[in-house]
């Protein structure tokens, strides 16, 4: 029987090499308690750019141009060495690993972010980089779009494992095209939380007779950094440091759309369970 983590841990903002160090940590933690699988939230590395809901583009310009040229600089070419030290942690602790990340794709002008999820067995190979098809609202001053190449099923010792990222799991036929190639389970990295996201994980255990493993970001204006901090300060967008910018809200389904672990609200924390995988 597998037993799965989630790292519903805050990133360090905007800083790739500081991301990729709490994530191996993470990663050893997770394997030392038994975990053969670890799922962190969307865009953990570097951190989702939840500045985009508070500035007001066209306004707060000066603001918008300087986090999203740090954000470029700090983003991962998944083609280069940049996540070497994620795939080594993986092989080092024979765990596989779902991870949300700022990517910057390595074509064209080279300047172009995706939303992207990756899914590295247990030997520390990448086995699937999926891009977020449809950015949500905001987030495409931020990210361009998918193509859907990612849509893909891979054998873990956890099991066949997929994932969408965030609103990507209201899309039926994304969903679909991962059941279709024997889900087992389902991994739904996001940037939602409350009770709407909540509600919708259930029904997706039962739509597809899979575990749901929900892995929801989770962290107060205090986490984001002074970077981020001073570039909205004139605005005011995060005046209590102590704010939950983000609640977490992590949850684990079972195939039948109960919730067995969950959700995980105003805590971070490395959270484990073990699943029963019959298909």
């Amino acid at each position: 029987m597998p037993k799965i983590a989630i790292a519903q841990l805050a990133p360090v903002f905007l800083d790739r090499d500081a991301c990729l160090t709490v994530a191996v940590a993470a990663i050893e933690q997770a394997a030392g308690n038994g975990a053969s699988l670890i799922v962190f939230p969307e865009a953990f590395i570097t951190g989702y750019p939840a500045w985009i809901w508070r500035l007001r583009p066209g306004v707060d310009e000066a603001a918008c141009a300087s986090l999203h040229k740090k954000l470029v600089v700090q983003a991962s070419s998944v083609a280069g060495d940049d996540l070497a030290d994620l795939y080594n942690a993986a092989k080092t602790h024979a765990i596989s690993v779902v991870c949300g990340l700022q990517e910057r794709d390595t074509n064209g002008s080279q300047t172009t972010l995706f939303n992207s999820v990756l899914c590295i067995d247990q030997h520390g190979v990448l086995q699937n980089n999926h891009r977020k098809l449809v950015p949500t609202n905001a987030e495409r001053m931020i990210w361009g779009q998918g193509d859907g190449s990612g849509l893909k099923v891979i054998p873990t010792s956890s099991g066949n494992i997929g994932a969408l990222i965030c609103w990507e799991n209201y899309m039926p036929l994304a969903r679909y095209t991962l059941y279709a190639q024997g889900l087992q389970v389902y991994i739904a990295p996001t940037y939602d939380s409350g009770d709407m996201w909540i509600n919708a994980m259930p029904f997706i255990a039962k739509e597809s007779g899979c575990w749901v493993i929900s892995a929801n970001n989770a962290f107060q204006a205090a986490d984001l950094g002074a970077d981020i901090l001073c570039a909205t300060a004139a605005n005011s967008s995060y005046p209590d440091p102590q704010e939950w910018v983000n609640p977490g809200d992590s949850v684990v389904i079972a195939p039948g759309g109960e919730i067995v672990a969950g959700p995980w609200r105003h805590e971070q924390g490395i959270f484990m369970l073990i699943l029963i995988c019959q298909r």
